[in-house]
């Protein structure tokens, strides 16, 4: 059907119908540019005031009026404004495309995100495979920035990085196939309405699987170990300044609300909720789970490495295996349909 419709513009209009699809793509774009752009600079308020508040202190309280709202604004102004460095010794090339990549991957999963009934960009009848793939790209990114940085520190950080997400992927991955037979669908849409009650509750050894193999796959405490501040500087991005550095910057936070945001579609009944509008509830579980990130951040301490793959291969692995053969024996004997 798509098909014809694309020869009779072209018919019609010969090669300029791709014109307003071209400025259709554009907008969206634009505006989820834009979104995770504020997004970012919220959360990073956001943990800031956490922190705070775990350390018994104020965080930001002078930029902007209330409680330092502007403090992120001002950031981002600084860093755009700063000198772009570049050291002598780096691959120009791959050290310059390196953040755009890891921010092309985060930028892209936001695509089969929804936000509500819809609202989604395109609901693809492979939405959640795509956006774990896609997802998996920003890894790649790491990859090129410690390589072409030409420094121990950020090669190291970005090898741990490999590492990590080779390891956690795969339980990763295996506690979403869970809820995935009881739908029978990969798409996200159909995901959040076979919800009559949260897949947490059937599904909540998946749920804490999955959600601890997301915090390791956005490098955050107690899974930094990539970005280990006291051991490799700064990690992969430690000569990276300027707006590049911001990038790498926001497609932390970015893909921080893509992991939470597919924990939401998956597990807690995506944008379903009484009396608020469905993007209210959609947002509200998402930011929840943000909050839960940065809480256990301020937490908890850095595993060392060989705790973090004993973790990876010897707990959460077995532990996906086991969810995954139970609910597929319960399935096979009590067929939903």
């Amino acid at each position: 059907m798509i098909g014809g419709v694309l020869e009779s513009l072209y018919g019609l209009f010969g090669e300029w119908w791709i014109i307003p699809r071209l400025i259709e793509m554009f907008v969206v774009v634009s505006i989820i540019i834009g979104f995770i752009s504020v997004a970012a600079m919220f959360l990073i308020w956001w943990e800031r005031k956490i922190s705070a508040h775990i350390q018994v202190r104020f965080g930001p309280m002078r930029v902007g009026g209330w409680h330092g709202w502007a403090q992120s604004i001002a950031d981002g102004i600084k860093l755009l404004l700063k000198e772009d460095i570049i050291p002598a010794r780096a691959d120009r090339p791959i050290f310059i495309l390196a953040p755009m990549v890891v921010f092309a991957s985060a930028l892209a999963a936001y695509v089969v995100i929804p936000f509500g009934p819809g609202l989604i960009v395109q609901d693809l009848n492979i939405g959640i495979l795509y956006i774990i793939a896609i997802s998996s790209l920003a890894v790649l990114g790491i990859i090129m920035a410690g390589w072409s940085s030409n420094n121990k520190y950020a090669a190291l950080g970005a090898l741990r990085s490999a590492a990590q997400a080779v390891s956690y992927e795969i339980p990763l991955i295996i506690s979403l196939l869970g809820p995935l037979l009881i739908v029978g669908s990969l798409s996200m849409t159909k995901i959040v309405e076979a919800q009559y009650v949260p897949f947490i509750l059937v599904q909540p050894l998946a749920f804490l699987i999955y959600f601890t193999c997301a915090v390791a796959e956005t490098n955050r405490l107690p899974f930094d170990i990539p970005e280990a501040e006291s051991e490799l500087v700064a990690g992969f991005h430690v000569e990276y300044s300027g707006m590049r550095f911001a990038i790498f910057f926001m497609a932390e936070y970015a893909n921080m609300f893509v992991v939470c945001a597919i924990a939401t579609t998956v597990f807690l009944g995506g944008w379903k909720g009484p009396l608020l509008p469905p993007v209210a509830w959609f947002l509200i579980k998402t930011f929840f789970l943000l909050f839960v990130m940065m809480w256990l951040r301020w937490t908890l301490t850095r595993t060392r490495v060989d705790q973090l793959m004993n973790v990876a291969w010897k707990v959460l692995l077995p532990l996906a295996f086991v969810n995954l053969g139970i609910t597929g024996l319960v399935m096979l004997l009590y067929p939903v349909g």
